[in-house]
């Protein structure tokens, strides 16, 4: 370990600090219950791409505000339909950032698990649109976003990030090193990642994504569908508090406790809210499908149900492409939907597109 300002990158877990406290053991219990509801609501809707799609970019657009790219629902769903003039800088930030997530998904899936460094580094250079991996020189201090002053100064030097960075992976991928609980175990890794700060930029977005990736490889879930970033945004002044508590106080077993405590009501509680939305999709899934099939049985389709719901703003291309038809089929099925008020129908320009706004509304109130 190396002096890093005022702070040590300690060894995981943490020496001396107990993480089995009544208090502590009280939250993880209701965290775990939440997380447990998640998996198995989420699990009953029929197509697991939906979730992924959409609540992925609820994420991306609640983890972007966190960095202060901000921007509206119809701006969100409107760069989903991939027109690049409705692209606002604020909306590819919010593109990119889930197209990292779900590359990371894919990424763990494909190597059986394994949430390796290389996978940090795709998902960094999906988000920035950048070649670099890791930071090889100095230069990225953490500062006070009011004053300016400098609070934390991460490891300078190209050699010592990687060395902490390959000790996170073992950490991360290796269960002999540690037998916490793994939510527990998550609230370390994201303090880590976040004091390592191994990237130029993006730290806070990809300590995110991690920390949802994390507890898929534990299979606490079996998609990415909880969104921390919310929750974070919400207790913002708090969650850099206690990030940096634990920086100033280091080994003081109070802050740890703190900042475990504070991530897993983050868990908790968005687990819970996602449970409310998940459920609340699955009803009105349920809800289009008797109404297609009582106004329009001909037309029903388990695959046309699925893209309004995985597109709450749709296209006559995504019809297309999703149901193998032709593009005049598509138009046609779309402008029936639109008939009996399952979607409404929009043009702008010489774009035209449709929208679910029941979803719409939807994931709006799960914003509040």
């Amino acid at each position: 370990m190396a002096l890093q300002g005022n702070y040590v990158i300690p060894e995981l877990p943490p020496a001396g600090v107990d993480f089995h406290t009544p208090e502590l053991l009280k939250v993880l219990v209701t965290a775990h219950r939440h997380l447990a509801e998640l998996k198995g609501c989420a699990a009953s809707i029929p197509n697991q791409g939906i979730l992924i799609n959409t609540l992925a970019l609820q994420e991306a657009k609640a983890s972007s505000e966190v960095e202060s790219y901000v921007t509206t629902q119809d701006e969100l769903f409107q760069a989903d339909l991939h027109i690049a003039e409705w692209m606002s800088p604020a909306a590819k930030e919010v593109s990119r950032y889930r197209e990292a997530l779900m590359h990371g998904f894919e990424r763990m899936r494909e190597q059986q698990g394994i949430l390796s460094n290389g996978t940090l580094i795709g998902l960094f250079q999906l988000l920035k649109n950048s070649s670099e991996a890791f930071r090889s020189s100095g230069g990225t201090v953490l500062k006070n976003e009011r004053t300016g002053a400098t609070v934390f100064v991460p490891p300078q030097d190209g050699a010592s990030v990687l060395a902490h960075m390959q000790a996170l992976e073992r950490f991360i991928n290796d269960e002999t090193v540690c037998d916490l609980d793994p939510i527990i175990k998550m609230t370390l890794i994201h303090h880590q990642f976040e004091s390592i700060h191994p990237f130029s930029d993006g730290n806070g977005r990809i300590g995110r994504i991690l920390c949802v990736l994390y507890l898929v490889q534990a299979g606490l879930l079996d998609t990415p569908v909880l969104y921390l970033s919310r929750y974070i945004n919400q207790h913002k002044g708090d969650y850099y508090r206690l990030l940096q508590a634990v920086r100033d106080e280091t080994p003081n077993a109070a802050a740890w406790h703190d900042w475990v405590r504070f991530m897993l009501c983050a868990v908790a509680e968005t687990a819970r809210r996602a449970v409310q939305l998940v459920g609340g999709m699955r009803e009105l899934m349920a809800e289009t499908k008797r109404r297609m099939r009582t106004n329009l049985p001909k037309l029903y389709s388990q695959d046309l149900l699925n893209n309004l719901f995985r597109h709450p703003y749709t296209r006559i291309e995504f019809v297309q492409r999703d149901l193998g038809i032709t593009r005049q089929t598509a138009a046609r099925y779309l402008r029936q939907l639109a008939q009996v008020g399952l979607v409404q129908e929009h043009s702008q320009g010489k774009h035209l597109y449709f929208i679910n706004v029941p979803l719409v509304q939807l994931l709006a109130q799960g914003e509040h």
